[in-house]
C-alpha cells in the first residue's frame, strides 16, 4: 500500500487525509497540537476554526454554496460534519464549531487507513507529502518552506469577539434575519440610532490598537479587515459594511436602524454569539469600551476578545500546478490557505484537490483539473494562472468563472445557470479514482 503524508490536522489537511485514506492510501497525518499551540488555535481537536464559525451561503446560486456543492460530489469530508453541526444562520451554513472539530477529528481517528502522529514538523518529510499547516505554519516549517520556494508573502488575519448570550440586554436587541432570510431567530441584531452610532464611531477610530510584533506595517487582506481600520476609511464605510441595517426592522420603532451589529450564533445551545464582521485587533480593554457603547452590548460579558495574527501565503502562481503539486518537486502538494484560496472552505477544497492529483500521481496518472467553469477548477487556475507582480488571496466568487454564452440580466437567474453549468461540467469530468 502507498502511503503519504500529511502534515497539519487543519481543513485542508483533514480533508486531504480522508480522500487518500478512502481511496485505500495509507496516510500519515502530523499534527502539533496539542504539544504546541498557534497563537490563534486553542483546541487540541482538528479542524479548528479561527476566525468566523459560518462556512456562508448554503444556496446553489452563491459562490460559496456552489463550492460545498462541488465538494460534497468530490468526496468531501467536512460538508457533511458541517451540516450535522449546524447553528442557526439564515442562509448561511454556521457550526457549533466545539462541535464540529470533534465529530471531525472522530471520523479522522477511526479511519483504519490513517495514522496520526502528534509532533511538529521542522523539515519537508521524505517521500509524497501534502503540506497543509495553514496560515500559521510554525517558523521552524515556514523558514524550510521559504527556502524551497524562493521567498514567501505574509498579511494579518483577525478575529471577533464572542460575548455571552445571557450578557446582551434584550430591551435594545431583536432577532430578525435581513430580508426574512432562515429563520426569525437565527441573528440577534443590535440597533444603533444616528446619535448613538456617530459616538461610537468618533470611539472607534481613536481607539488604541494591539501589537503588531515582528511586522511594522501590516498588510491587512480585504476579507478579514480589521472594523476599526476599514472605519477609518469613512464614517458611513461600516455603515453599508458590517452594520449595515438594509433589510432589518427595529420592532421598538417600527423602522430600519441607522446602523445595526448583528450577532451570531457560536454554540447549538445559544449561549454563546459572535459579532459578525466585528475582526479586531484593538487592546482588550478598549474592545471593551468602545463596544460596550453599542446598547445592547454595554454589559456584555466577552469570553474571547478579538485577535490579530499573521497570515502567510506563497506565491502560487509561480510555484504550483493547478493541481496543487510544486513545480520543482513534484512529490510535494500544497493546500489550505497558503496556497492562496481565501476561506474555510476554498481551503478544503483545495486539500481535496490536492489530494486526488496525489492519488493519481502514485498511478501514473496526470494530476486533477476540474472544469474551468466550476468554483472549484476555477480556484485552481487562480492559483496556477500566470504570475503577477502582485498575487493575492481569492476566495469563491462568480467573477473568476468563464462568462455564460448567452446574456442574462438577473443576477439570480444569471448565477443559478452559472451554478447549473457548473455542476453539469463537473458531473461529466469526475477524477476516475473516485
Amino acid at each position: 500500500m502507498n502511503r503519504v503524508t500529511v502534515v497539519g490536522a487543519g481543513m485542508a489537511g483533514c480533508e486531504a487525509a480522508w480522500q487518500l485514506a478512502n481511496r485505500n492510501i495509507a496516510v500519515t497525518l502530523i499534527e502539533m497540537k496539542p504539544h504546541k499551540y498557534s497563537p490563534a488555535h486553542h483546541s487540541p481537536d482538528f479542524a479548528e476554526l479561527v476566525c468566523s464559525n459560518s462556512l456562508k451561503a448554503q444556496r446553489l446560486d452563491s459562490a460559496a454554496g456552489l463550492l460545498k456543492t462541488e465538494m460534497e460530489m468530490l468526496g468531501s469530508l467536512l460538508v457533511p460534519c458541517a451540516k450535522t453541526c449546524s447553528v442557526p444562520a439564515g442562509g448561511a451554513l454556521a457550526v457549533d464549531r466545539d462541535a464540529f472539530s470533534a465529530l471531525v477529528t472522530e471520523k479522522i481517528k477511526n479511519h483504519p487507513n490513517i495514522t496520526v502522529c502528534y509532533e511538529e514538523v521542522t523539515d519537508i518529510p521524505d517521500g509524497p507529502v501534502i503540506i497543509a499547516t495553514g496560515p500559521l505554519t510554525s517558523d521552524a516549517l515556514a523558514e524550510k518552506i521559504v527556502a524551497l520556494s524562493g521567498g514567501a508573502l505574509h498579511f494579518y488575519d483577525a478575529a471577533a469577539p464572542i460575548v455571552t448570550a445571557a450578557s446582551v440586554d434584550m430591551t435594545c436587541a431583536f432577532y430578525a434575519s435581513r430580508y426574512e432570510r432562515g429563520g426569525e431567530d437565527d441573528y440577534l441584531n443590535c440597533p444603533m440610532n444616528k446619535e448613538e452610532y456617530e459616538a461610537f464611531y468618533a470611539a472607534l477610530i481613536t481607539a488604541e490598537g494591539g501589537p503588531t510584533h515582528e511586522f511594522d506595517k501590516p498588510n491587512v487582506y480585504e476579507g478579514c479587515m480589521p472594523i476599526e481600520i476599514m472605519a477609518k476609511r469613512g464614517a458611513d464605510t461600516i455603515r453599508f459594511g458590517p452594520m449595515k441595517p438594509v433589510g432589518l426592522r427595529d420592532p421598538r420603532t417600527g423602522h430600519r436602524p441607522w446602523a445595526a451589529v448583528q450577532l451570531r450564533r457560536e454554540d447549538a445551545a445559544g449561549t454563546l454569539f459572535n459579532l459578525v464582521g466585528f475582526q479586531t485587533n484593538l487592546k482588550f480593554g478598549e474592545q471593551k469600551r468602545v463596544f460596550g457603547m453599542i446598547p445592547a452590548l454595554k454589559n456584555a460579558e466577552f469570553v474571547r476578545y478579538g485577535v490579530m495574527h499573521r497570515n502567510t501565503f506563497m506565491d502560487s502562481p509561480r510555484l504550483l500546478t493547478g493541481g496543487f503539486a510544486l513545480r520543482s518537486d513534484p512529490r510535494i502538494y500544497f493546500a489550505g490557505q497558503m496556497t492562496g484560496v481565501e476561506g474555510y472552505m476554498e481551503s478544503a477544497a483545495s486539500g481535496i484537490l490536492a489530494a486526488i492529483s496525489c492519488a493519481r500521481a502514485l498511478e501514473g496518472k496526470p494530476e486533477y483539473l476540474p472544469p474551468a467553469d466550476t468554483m472549484t477548477g476555477a480556484l485552481c487556475r487562480h492559483v496556477s494562472a500566470s504570475p503577477t507582480a502582485d498575487f493575492q488571496p481569492m476566495g469563491a466568487n462568480f467573477g473568476i468563472l468563464p462568462p455564460l454564452p448567452e446574456k442574462i440580466r438577473d443576477k439570480k437567474e444569471r448565477y443559478t445557470a452559472l451554478a447549473n453549468r457548473a455542476v453539469d461540467s463537473l458531473r461529466n469530468a469526475m477524477p476516475d479514482t473516485m
